[in-house]
């Protein structure tokens, strides 16, 4: 038992290392701060350009939303990474990992949106237009505050799987959590940091699973 705890709970080995896991606690945080409200804009923005029905865009916004559902963002990050050069655009690792996973998540989040906003009826539309309000200002005042009700658990879910996509940053070298346990994990020869990474992965996400949780409970109770 105790080579066990020696060899994966090893608490000096932790403590000597633990301000190189910390900044890449920090990394994680950036990305998961950054990358969730763009990619949720993103979203709306593609759910609101379909609700508004354009028949000429309507294809664009399907094939972009199919396209980076079916492509696996892991591809995608390195092709961003190592493709861009060849553009002429040179991006660090943060931003390609940015860039990859926001045009990722909008993918999800304006699918999300967008049934959110077909669940309410035409009929909420026509009476909030029949008291004079344009129809951006309908959406905006009356059918998305109830749209975003109706899909508030599958956009809790989709942030759950978005925030611990931002451990595929490890992949270009970038030093956020996982790679950080990693290489100190190579520097101590000791698997510790890496128990301390998903330790503090399930820490970090264990609310929103909660929340998620509580969630799909009130939906399905209504």
């Amino acid at each position: 038992m105790g080579s066990f705890t020696e060899l994966f709970f090893n608490l000096q080995t932790l403590a000597e290392y633990w301000p190189i896991m910390l900044r890449g606690l920090g990394w994680t945080l950036l990305l998961a701060v950054i990358i969730v409200p763009m990619g949720l804009a993103a979203g709306m923005l593609i759910a609101t350009l379909d609700f508004l029905r354009q028949r000429w865009l309507t294809p664009f916004l399907i094939a972009y939303v199919d396209f980076f559902r079916a492509f696996p963002p892991l591809v995608l990050l390195i092709f961003i990474y190592n493709g861009a050069p060849f553009l002429g655009v040179t991006l660090s690792p943060f931003m390609s990992v940015v860039v990859a996973l926001t045009l990722n998540s909008a993918g999800y989040y304006g699918e999300i949106l967008r049934a959110g906003l077909a669940s309410i009826a035409r009929g909420q539309m026509e009476a909030a237009r029949s008291t004079g309000l344009s129809r951006l200002q309908a959406l905006r005042h009356v059918i998305a505050p109830q749209a975003l009700r109706n899909v508030l658990p599958e956009l809790v879910s989709n942030t759950l799987e978005l925030v611990k996509a931002t451990s595929l940053a490890s992949v270009v070298t970038l030093p956020e959590l996982l790679r950080s346990a990693r290489i100190v994990q190579g520097m101590a020869y000791n698997p510790t940091p890496l128990i301390a990474a998903a330790l503090i992965y399930f820490l970090m996400l264990w609310p929103l699973v909660r929340l998620l949780s509580r969630l799909e409970r009130r939906v399905a109770g209504h």
